[in-house]
């Protein structure tokens, strides 16, 4: 097991899995604090790195493209203080940071783990039900349904229609973009039968943000809601359903039925390991089972 423990927070890598927790320093970012202890299990890791610097260092992890809804619906667009894949490191503990990037390169050789990208969810995203207040209005997810409420700011086109609850199964996308210089913010939900180019500011499916404090935490929102759609890059249901007529009969095609076999024993090990829940192992289980 490799450990650092730093004023910045701490990571534990215990040769399967790694365990980061955010310090309690003042510079440690909200959403960070408020995302809590992550667990990101090997096989969602692309690689590690250890920056040093005069009078800090700096370890990054990078994952695998599509393995975490929350770096899927913010795009990349954390910034540093809020990033949970960062970790400063005092000088004085640079050679426990290389040590701990050797171990878990080590790892990641050993179980020959690839960096390439998935098409299914390797981490369950932030627990709910969370609410988050910012910009010009309040949202909230439960798992099943995102409500939207408005406050005193809120435009009154926006807001005369009072508050929204939509339901998971009738969101198609949604993306948290922070607000940058002059340009604002928003947290932005993109509902089946409902398109519009209205602007965030007028979007009743939109929460503006105008770049204070709070802004991060709607990312958390983002990721809880993400972590429940149908993956991006997963594989239509067409291509691993039997074909029509004699083909019927006989078993799916190999690629598609090895991966969604290979996909079952990932949730049954992630669910062993505690990262996914009871109720988050079988929703993921009936959906790959349902493509079988």
């Amino acid at each position: 097991m490799a450990e650092i423990l730093q004023k910045d927070g701490t990571w534990v890598f215990d040769g399967d899995a790694l365990r980061l927790t955010p310090g309690r320093d003042k510079g440690v970012g909200l959403l960070r604090r408020e995302l809590g202890e992550l667990v990101v299990p090997l096989g969602a890791l692309a690689g590690i790195s250890f920056e040093q610097g005069k009078k800090t260092g700096r370890l990054r992890l990078r994952l695998r493209d599509g393995a975490d809804p929350l770096l899927h619906a913010t795009g990349g667009r954390l910034t540093e203080p809020h990033d949970p894949y960062q970790l400063i490191v005092e000088s004085d503990r640079y050679g426990v940071a290389e040590y701990f990037v050797d171990e878990v390169r080590h790892a990641l050789t050993l179980d020959q783990v690839p960096a390439g990208p998935v098409d299914a969810y390797l981490l369950p995203g932030p627990a709910v039900p969370l609410a988050c207040s910012a910009g010009d209005g309040t949202a909230g997810f439960d798992g099943d349904r995102v409500r939207l409420e408005w406050n005193w700011k809120t435009e009154d086109a926006k807001a005369s229609a009072g508050a929204r609850t939509i339901a998971v199964e009738e969101i198609t996308a949604v993306e948290w973009q922070p607000a940058v210089g002059l340009e604002n913010g928003y947290l932005r939900f993109t509902v089946r039968h409902a398109p519009t180019k209205a602007p965030p500011k007028y979007d009743p499916h939109a929460v503006e943000l105008w770049g204070f404090k709070k802004d991060p935490l709607m990312a958390l929102v983002a990721a809880a809601v993400q972590a429940r759609l149908p993956h991006p890059a997963a594989p239509p249901e067409d291509a691993v359903r039997p074909l029509p007529g004699p083909v019927a009969d006989g078993p799916p095609p190999a690629a598609g039925h090895d991966a969604l076999l290979r996909r079952l024993r990932e949730l049954g090990e992630l669910h062993r390991d505690g990262i996914l829940t009871d109720d988050e192992f079988t929703m993921a289980k009936q959906a790959v089972l349902r493509q079988l």
